[in-house]
């Protein structure tokens, strides 16, 4: 895990990390408890978690809290960002592809990390500029 430098972190993967009911949980956190990467994700994977953690405001405050000290660094995302979202929905049309995925592979190629830690399989077949794949470095058991 320490050889990354970077890691993009999707929305699953946090809402699992939080929700310890959830399938991949212990998975998540024996994951996270090893990692010294940076964790890096979006403001549209931020909105998702909230929303799979809204049964639980504490929930929800424990997350935020992580993110004002930085646990997890929020992407902004620019101006020009939301042209190159707007092409790559209509490149993925077909997998009915979501914005918060799609911040995700903007994020990528702007701040040039292939490394990304999700539970969604889309990422298998995302592609950044140039055709460059994603190197998944979480795989679920």
């Amino acid at each position: 895990m320490s050889d990354y430098l970077e890691i993009l972190v999707d929305s699953g993967l946090l809402i699992a990390f939080y929700n310890k009911i959830d399938n991949y949980h212990i998975q998540v956190r024996d994951f996270f408890g090893g990692c010294t990467s940076d964790l890096i994700t979006t403001v549209g994977c931020v909105t998702e978690v909230m929303y799979h953690l809204q049964s639980n405001s504490q929930v929800q405050n424990l997350f935020l809290s992580h993110l004002a000290d930085q646990i997890y660094k929020c992407e902004p995302l620019l101006p020009e960002d939301f042209c190159r979202i707007a092409e790559l929905n209509s490149k993925y049309q077909s997998m009915n592809p979501d914005f918060a995925d799609l911040s995700l592979v903007v994020v990528s190629e702007r701040l040039d990390i292939s490394n990304i830690a999700t539970l969604d399989k889309d990422f298998d077949v995302y592609r950044r500029y140039r055709d460059k794949p994603f190197e998944r470095v979480f795989r679920p058991q």
